[in-house]
């Protein structure tokens, strides 16, 4: 058998799918959207949403569909970009399928509803998965842990936690997002002055809230910088 004979009868057929680790903070938790798999393979196994990309599908709009049929939530509103590809070969039981993962972030998200091959759709804590509390079906938690630290570090560079606040926003609930997904407090103080300080971030909206006690809070919105320059880096649990 020649070389190229040779090289043809060692590909494997192989399937493309998508998965969405999609993360949202709800009661001051992070947390990630899961579903129960109601099919074969991991019959019944928490997993992330996602399935099979279709003929003439792009991959958005297959992780989009997949979101939609098996969660009940119109992700395109949604902050999603690609994650990365997971191949590794015995990945799935039912052969060689390689699966893009994409991160979606937002805040406020309805409560899930399972469809198609999804038992029940559901918001799970991050952290039952990281301390596997909850064992997920393939690699997806795997897909999670690389997830959750593309978040943290993406918190650190860009102005992505404003993806998880609503349209206007105190910095106090700015900061409360920091915390949650970096797991550690931070001095109100050094945070304020980070973000003011920091050109682009946000802008004031010239509105305040007036809470139940207390003095009235600022609100701000987002601002047109992504990039942020100077970033804020985690440090030490307290952001300075």
């Amino acid at each position: 058998m020649n070389d190229q004979l040779k090289g043809a009868a060692e590909v494997e057929p192989s399937w493309v799918t998508v998965d969405l680790a999609i993360f949202t903070v709800r009661s001051e938790r992070l947390m990630v959207l899961l579903i129960d798999r109601g099919r074969q393979p991991y019959l019944g196994r928490a997993a992330l949403p996602g399935g099979y990309v279709r003929k003439n599908e792009t991959l958005r709009a297959g992780a989009l569909r997949e979101l939609r049929e098996e969660a009940g939530i119109d992700g395109s509103r949604l902050h999603l970009e690609q994650l990365g590809a997971y191949g590794d070969p015995p990945r799935d039981p039912r052969g060689r399928v390689v699966t893009v993962a994409y991160l979606a972030l937002g805040p406020n998200l309805p409560v899930p509803v399972g469809g198609t091959d999804a038992e029940r759709a559901y918001w799970a804590p991050v952290s039952d998965i990281t301390s596997a509390t909850v064992r997920l079906a393939f690699d997806h938690s795997d897909i999670i842990a690389e997830a959750l630290e593309e978040v943290r570090r993406k918190l650190e560079y860009t102005a992505i936690a404003t993806a998880f606040c609503g349209e206007s926003f105190a910095l106090s609930e700015l900061r409360r997002i920091y915390e949650v997904i970096w797991g550690q407090p931070l001095d109100p103080s050094n945070f304020r002055r980070k973000v003011l300080n920091t050109k682009g971030f946000v802008r004031a909206t010239g509105e305040q809230r007036l809470p139940s006690t207390g003095r009235p809070a600022a609100l701000y919105r987002r601002g047109e910088a992504w990039l942020l320059s100077p970033p804020l880096l985690r440090s030490n649990g307290q952001g300075t």
